[in-house]
């Protein structure tokens, strides 16, 4: 059964290791309970900018929400 992969690109920015291994947990998170149940069979690679460092949880997860109908328009 094909299902979607997601791949994280979270570049350094002159930030830790710990800081970005936390972002990318908080990011796989969002994609696990929120994103894998609604896209297609597709490969999807989510780049995060140096403005994530420091955004909350909940924004996080809404501007990662605000993915889905643009994925939905590609994949009718």
């Amino acid at each position: 059964m094909l299902h979607p992969r997601v791949g994280l690109v979270v570049p350094k920015y002159n930030h830790s290791a710990v800081e970005r291994n936390q972002l990318k947990r908080r990011v796989r998170e969002v994609v696990r309970a929120e994103l894998l149940g609604v896209f297609p069979a597709v490969d999807v690679v989510i780049r995060s900018r140096s403005n994530a460092y420091g955004v909350q949880f909940l924004l996080l997860r809404d501007d990662l929400r605000s993915l889905v109908p643009e994925v939905g328009k590609l994949f009718p």
